[in-house]
């Protein structure tokens, strides 16, 4: 991995800029030594000694749920399975084919793989990606010389990209509600709390020990529940008992949850209670805690997850992919419920495609438009939706502050304004553009901990980067061709 030398700017100034949920004009934004706004002031004047970035400036979001190896599965699963029944495919088929590229890549592959995955998140928007990894030991089963092999692989790719990286190592030891073990393909995923600890203390030491805990490329940890039938109750409390020491009192804590129908019929079968219900009964939810998908959750539910803080992380472009079903997003943002979105499956890995699959999901259940806005409060279903999935963010990666702010990470991206969907658009609309106008290229530059991630120069004078040097419009690495061709063939 090679970065630039050059010295990062210190002084940043934009002509607009998202400030405090809406457009500002003139921008002065300084980053701080370790990367991080240290004050953000609309208003201002630019001093000369300020780096002028070249078009509006957003926030960039988190991905705050990512299983990258799928990366290498993303458009392979389009036609019916062989033995496809009399219903079709569901998500339970895509399990069963998506176990194929689960069972053979290896830790090289994976770097390959996820290293393409999160530069094509960065030119997505996204600077921060919550990796839910249970892919832990060798094809049969057995654990790799170096346990955290596959997890080190992601952390080598997320420092090679430049993108920050919330690794949560999953708890899984089942097949199902009343099954004691795993299923034969599902061998390289088994864990147990004491498993998942361990790795977050080997991720921990290459933070200490690798380039990959430099503010190039930001590393922290959580842990990750994979679902209530994969993991006992026992089990999961031991986890969330023990975690705070490994991962701090503010660490989060991931689980996939009520994403499918015929789990929540039958977690009612054994449990007597819908999975959200449950979670809310017998753990200890509060806002380290972040439901993946919750799709399938009744008003009770909504109103439980409120009350203890926790967040829910949508993945509105694989959930419409799988054919889970549609989330009850009004529920979720009357509620005020923290919200963050994920790429999950990586068959969509930009932003505004998964704000605009999620609000137009919404319309063709409700048959009406702008189902996400707020009349008189929050007009804009773009600019509402933005708000929320970054105000969520920060507790889903495990951060303490996100957005342009005082203390957060300096991450931001730059629109393009020459982009088709953005080009010649009123200044009011062009987050609303952004996301329901599709188009490539939407914007010039990503930015990481006040570093530029990808995107052209845009002055005589190198900017320091986060991570190798990438344009945005990078054809497919050499590495990722390889790892393809040798997982499927030519």
């Amino acid at each position: 991995m090679s970065h630039d030398r050059a010295a990062a700017p210190r002084l940043l100034w934009a002509e607009r800029a998202w400030v405090d949920g809406r457009w500002r004009d003139a921008a002065l934004l300084e980053v701080d030594a370790g990367g991080h706004w240290a004050d953000v002031q609309p208003d201002t004047a630019p001093p000369a000694s300020a780096h002028r970035l070249g078009g509006p400036v957003l926030p960039s979001l988190v991905d705050a749920h990512s299983h990258a190896f799928q990366r290498a599965f993303a458009g392979m699963a389009e036609c019916l399975p062989e033995q496809a029944s009399g219903s079709g495919d569901d998500f339970w088929s895509w399990r069963d084919r998506m176990y194929a590229v689960a069972l053979r890549i290896t830790p090289g592959q994976l770097r390959a793989v996820a290293t393409q995955l999160y530069r094509e998140l960065l030119a997505g928007g996204y600077t921060q990606v919550c990796e839910f990894h249970y892919l832990h030991h060798a094809p049969d089963g057995q654990r790799h010389e170096d346990p955290a092999a596959m997890s080190l692989a992601l952390v080598e790719a997320a420092a090679d990209a430049g993108i920050g990286l919330t690794l949560l190592p999953v708890l899984y030891e089942r097949a199902g509600f009343t099954q004691p073990s795993l299923r034969p393909d599902q061998r390289r995923f088994r864990t147990d709390a004491a498993d998942v600890l361990a790795l977050v203390r080997a991720v921990h030491a290459a933070r200490r020990t690798t380039a990959g805990g430099t503010a190039a490329a930001p590393l922290n940890t959580g842990v990750a529940i994979h679902s209530l039938r994969a993991a006992r109750p026992q089990s999961m409390r031991a986890l969330v008992d023990a975690a705070g020491a490994e991962i701090g009192a503010h660490g989060p804590i991931h689980i996939h949850v009520a994403e499918q129908t015929a789990e929540v019929e039958e977690c009612l079968a054994v449990t007597g209670a819908r999975p959200i219900e449950w979670l809310a009964r017998e753990m200890p939810l509060d806002a380290r805690w972040q439901l993946v998908h919750a799709t399938h959750a009744v008003p009770a539910e909504i109103e439980a997850v409120a009350a203890s803080g926790a967040g829910v992380v949508l993945c509105p472009g694989t959930e419409g992919n799988l054919g889970d079903g549609l989330c009850d997003l009004t529920g979720w943002l009357n509620a005020q419920v923290p919200l963050t979105v994920g790429s999950d499956s990586q068959v969509t890995r930009a932003w505004p495609e998964e704000l605009r699959w999620l609000e137009y999901g919404q319309r063709l259940a409700h048959r009406r438009r702008n189902v996400a806005a707020a009349a008189g409060r929050e007009p804009s279903s773009a600019a509402r939706l933005f708000e929320r999935m970054c105000r969520g963010g920060a507790a889903a990666a495990g951060l303490p502050h996100w957005g342009l702010q005082r203390g957060a990470r300096a991450d931001f991206v730059v629109l393009n304004l020459r982009s088709p969907p953005l080009a010649g658009v009123p200044q009011r609309h062009h987050l609303d553009a952004a996301v329901f106008s599709a188009g490539d290229s939407l914007f010039a530059q990503t930015w990481v901990a006040g570093r530029l991630a990808c995107g052209p120069e845009t002055t005589s004078e190198p900017l320091a980067r986060a991570g190798a040097t990438r344009p945005l419009s990078e054809p497919v690495g050499e590495s990722f061709r390889e790892a393809m061709q040798a997982l499927w063939g030519r």
